[in-house]
């Protein structure tokens, strides 16, 4: 089998199959083993393992997955590769390649149909335009996962990782920090890639949470303020909340702010996440 993180096998293997790179699917193609290494590292998989890998690709990181794991689900939107993963990963009994889009997909019937009883990580070179999306839909899933290790925009990597008062911090910081602890492990320079993109990429771990590090009367309640308080940052808290959660008054949002030794000309964007749980309890005390 060609070595898929050697870009002339990479290029010959395209070649044969006559694959032209899609940029509306994201597709660029990891051909550097030592990013490739880290990614297999840091996941540390072994055969209790089930992986739901997205954007296979060529099979360059599903191959080594599947040497480790005990199950991998493939999730492939692009059907001309599939023909490609059918080659590559002839030799492996125990990888399942899903030929669909993965943010369309019924998500808990596909694992709960492959995983078993085994656990389950998420391992995946993601395309770009699907990151955010993708990292919010498995949060708020419900599904039982471990770690997710990801590669992704440089950009997006600094807003999972991100704190208050940075620019990049906003509700998917806030989000990822309340279902797990995250960091950067690399960053990958686009020479790494087949295309080159236009920017860096980072290989961001996280480990999920047992129970949220924060209780609050309402987990939906904590991100509808969230949501509202960076939809349109540069608003204070008070007019971000009052036009953005309509049921919330100018003044019961005032009050809760001086409870908390808050000025009300903050915004969103200066609170930690145990602010905002302290603040959706004060504003919504009797949710059952």
């Amino acid at each position: 089998m060609p070595d898929l993180s050697n870009p002339t096998e990479t290029l010959a293997l395209l070649h044969k199959y006559n694959i032209t790179t899609r940029k509306r699917y994201g597709q660029n193609f990891l051909i550097n083993r030592h990013s490739l290494d880290k990614i297999l590292n840091i996941a540390a998989i072994d055969e209790n393992d089930c992986v739901l890998e997205i954007g296979p690709g060529i099979g360059t990181l599903t191959r080594e997955l599947a040497k480790r794991a005990a199950k991998v689900i493939a999730v492939e939107i692009d059907c001309s590769l599939i023909p490609v993963l059918q080659e590559t990963l002839a030799e492996y009994d125990n990888v399942v390649v899903i030929n669909e889009d993965i943010l369309k997909a019924s998500l808990t019937d596909m694992v709960n149909t492959h995983r078993s009883d085994n656990n389950l990580k998420i391992v995946a070179n993601l395309p770009y335009y699907i990151t955010t999306p993708f990292i919010m839909m498995i949060l708020e899933s419900g599904i039982s996962f471990s770690t997710m290790t990801v590669m992704v925009q440089k950009e997006v990597a600094a807003r999972i990782t991100s704190t208050p008062g940075s620019k990049s911090y906003g509700a998917l910081s806030l989000a990822v920090q309340y279902h797990a602890a995250q960091h950067i492990v690399a960053t990958v320079s686009p020479t790494c890639f087949i295309p080159r993109p236009k920017v860096d990429s980072a290989i961001v771990h996280m480990v999920k949470h047992s129970t949220p590090p924060v209780s609050t009367t309402s987990e939906e309640k904590l991100f509808t303020i969230i949501r509202a308080a960076f939809n349109q940052r540069r608003k204070t808290l008070v007019n971000a909340l009052a036009g953005g959660a309509p049921t919330l008054k100018r003044e019961a949002i005032i009050e809760a702010l001086q409870t908390m030794y808050l000025d009300e000309s903050i915004r969103g964007e200066a609170l930690t996440l145990p602010q905002f749980a302290e603040l959706t309890t004060l504003l919504y005390p009797n949710i059952e």
